[in-house]
């Protein structure tokens, strides 16, 4: 990974990776006191260490698809890849959250009658 401190002519394909500073600001500000202040430093050290951890997650991940000769990212492709990184302390909640979401876009896919037998339980 480059050094980007001080380099502020920081191309857009480097830029690219990053989530959006918006986005981690928001975050950020969501378990502070509304009074609090963060250092534009702050944010960016945030946005490049989310951003990496995101990226070391998800190429884990897209290595094992490529073994099983799949396209896609799963979910949980994302959760292995966690385990087999060493975040176990994760899994769980994730597992839960991960179940969650699939329930409620099983849920707004029924509303929108794009399921089959949509509304026949």
């Amino acid at each position: 990974m480059a050094d980007n401190s001080g380099d502020e002519g920081m191309g857009s394909k480097e830029q690219d990776r990053f989530l959006p500073i918006a986005n981690i600001s928001r975050n950020m500000k969501k378990f502070l006191p509304a009074n609090a202040k963060i250092a534009k430093d702050a944010k960016e050290s945030v946005q490049e260490c989310v951003s990496e951890f995101i990226s070391f997650i998800t190429s884990e991940a897209s290595d094992k698809c490529q073994r099983e000769k799949r396209k896609t990212i799963t979910g949980d492709d994302l959760l292995w890849a966690m385990c087999t990184l060493g975040f176990d302390d994760y899994i769980e909640p994730l597992k839960l959250y991960l179940a969650k979401f699939r329930e409620a876009e099983k849920q707004a896919l029924a509303a929108a009658g794009k399921l089959p037998n949509a509304g026949h339980d």
